[in-house]
């Protein structure tokens, strides 16, 4: 599985690097939310894992500004926070094409079970 990172805290960063790199999958961790938002841009990934308490840009503008230029890829983006969200902002990201939101860090396992699910096709 190829996976995108996006969280500014390096040592969450690698954190999914070496929980990632047990079963071999490939992960992108960027630390910079306009970074990683080029990266979807010209690359294709089968998981999009977001942070959303960013400084400058936060992964809601980060959600935003994909869904104006490549609104396909919405479909692949899991949040990962440490907030808890109330229903009313669990919508809006459903709203907006996001389908999960999970505690970070997330379980390895449930991720991938995320990617294989219907959901990302």
């Amino acid at each position: 599985m190829k996976v995108l990172h996006i969280d500014d805290s390096k040592e969450i960063c690698d954190l999914y690097s070496d929980m990632f790199s047990i079963d071999n999958h490939t992960i992108k961790s960027v630390n910079n939310g306009k970074e990683g938002l080029k990266l979807v841009l010209k690359n294709d990934y089968d998981l999009i894992l977001l942070d959303m308490m960013m400084p400058k840009y936060s992964g809601l503008t980060f959600i935003h500004d994909l869904k104006k230029q490549r609104p396909s890829e919405l479909r692949k983006v899991v949040v990962v926070s440490v907030l808890a969200f109330d229903d009313e902002q669990i919508n809006e990201l459903r709203g907006l094409g996001i389908h999960s939101v999970e505690d970070k860090p997330p379980n390895l396992q449930s991720l991938v079970n995320l990617q294989k699910n219907t959901v990302f096709k």
